[in-house]
């Protein structure tokens, strides 16, 4: 199993969805994009595939299973190079984009 790497690839922002859906002095609209990540940002996880310090736990739940498939050299099979994933957390207004990547494979593997 392998270490992998989390980096955030994009942060988005869907106003026309809050603007449908949340009352206009909604706290909620006020935010435009995730702030507990920024673009660029990169995490690590140790061999037990943990949640990295200062990671989003609704995040987390969201790509966890994605992370362990990298983790055990899988991976998405739509992505390349293999093993990495592309994935995402489910805030259908303010999703994080995230790539999922090994860091080094383990003898044991």
């Amino acid at each position: 199993m392998s270490r992998v790497r989390i980096t955030v690839l994009k942060r988005e922002y869907y106003a026309e969805l809050l603007d449908e859906h949340l009352p206009p002095d909604a706290a909620e609209r006020r935010v435009r994009r995730c702030g507990v990540f920024e673009d660029g940002q990169v995490f690590e996880t140790a061999r037990s595939c943990e949640k990295p310090d200062g990671f989003c736990d609704w995040a987390w739940r969201d790509i966890q299973r994605d992370v362990i498939s990298v983790a055990f050299g899988v991976g998405h099979p739509w992505t390349s190079p293999r093993p990495m994933a592309i994935s995402c957390c489910t805030d259908g207004k303010r999703p994080v984009v995230f790539k999922i990547e090994p860091i080094e494979r383990s003898q044991d593997a």
